[in-house]
Parts: C-alpha cells; structure tokens; sequence
C-alpha cells in the first residue's frame, strides 16, 4: 500500500510555498508521494483562476520535475465543472483501491473544513494533514470528533507567500524571483501569463 498525500488548489501560479508545504507533509508523516492536483473550480472561491487549466497544470510539472515524489494529476481539469473533494478521493480509491490518500491543506483551509462538501464522508474515506504555521493556528475547537480524529497537525516554516499577490506582481513588472521555481517563471514569461513583464 502507498500513502499519497493530495496537494488541491488553483495553482495560479504555483509558488514556493506549495512546494514547502507538500515537502513537509511528505517527510513528517512518511508519504509515499504527493499528488498536485489542479482545481478546474473551487466552490469555496467565487473568481475563476486568472490562467488556463492546461497553463496551470504546466506549471505544476514544471515545478516538480526534479522530485520524483511528486506528480501532477489533471483529474480535475478533466472533469470539469465544480472541484469536489470527495468525487475527487471516490474517483482515486476506484483507481487505486490499495492506496490511502491524506489531503495536504493549510490552517485556513482547516479553518473551512466545516464547510466542505459532504465532508464527513469524504473524511470516512481520506484524512487530512493539517500544515500548522508558527503564527497561524487554526480553530479545532469547530471541528467535528470525526474530522479532529482525521486530521493530523505538521508544522511548518511560516512562508508568506500567495499566488493573487505574485500575480499582482508580475503585472507589474516586479520580482518573483525565488518566490516561485525559475522554470515556473521561464513558463509564464514564455506563455505571457498575468499580463507579465520581465523583471531586471
């Protein structure tokens, strides 16, 4: 049996800090792999991602291409429609019935954890590692016994980053340098994404 830790999210771009977390994930709690899916939409995000899904899923393996425990899965964006976790994990137990699958997800996602789509059933059938950083703890308190006896806490370094401020960067004209994979970048400036212009 493998243990697959599920990297879920928009990816837009992708960025240092995904990378960060699904690293800490791996080695704390002894993961085979970590699965970068990208979302085609989330329910919990009113605004489209700002790049194409077949853009977003470069992106991702251009990220991790030299980590042979990490892979890019375009389930999702093949899909379509809404990203539901839990057809997500059903469809992945269906595929790979000997695996088990850990969702990797950040303390605000902890935080919106109640508000997940049928997500008591979804906890029946994948846990969840929390990714706890130093000045951000989440809310257990509004989790149910369930979802608390699921989820695992791992910390991690506090890096702040976020996808919505690179790409407000990049617009402008200003380094990304470090914060997101040179290879990551090369594509966005290659593809023109976001509207971005090259950086001294």
């Amino acid at each position: 049996m493998k243990a697959i830790g599920i990297m879920g999210g928009a990816f837009d771009p992708i960025h240092i800090g995904h990378l960060i977390a699904a690293e800490s994930a791996r080695e704390a709690c002894k993961l085979d792999e970590v699965w970068f899916i990208p979302t085609f939409g989330s329910p919990l995000k009113a605004n489209r991602p700002g790049a194409e899904g077949h853009h977003r899923l470069a992106m991702v393996e251009a990220a991790i291409s030299g980590n042979s425990a990490f892979r890019a899965i375009d389930m999702e964006l093949a899909r379509g429609g809404t990203s539901y976790s839990i057809d997500t994990a059903a469809e992945l137990l269906r595929q790979y019935p000997a695996y088990s699958f850990s969702y990797i997800i950040g303390s605000d996602r902890i935080n919106d954890l109640p508000q997940w789509h049928r997500v008591e059933e979804l906890a029946a059938i994948v846990s969840f590692i929390g990714l706890e950083r130093p000045s951000d703890a989440p809310r257990l308190e509004q989790l149910s016994p369930r979802l608390k006896e699921r989820l695992q806490m791992v910390q991690m370094p506090a890096i702040g980053l976020s996808s919505t401020a690179l790409r407000d960067k990049l617009s402008a004209g200003q380094s990304v340098r470090y914060e997101i994979p040179a290879e990551v970048e090369a594509y966005i400036r290659r593809h023109d994404l976001y509207g971005s212009v090259a950086a001294d």
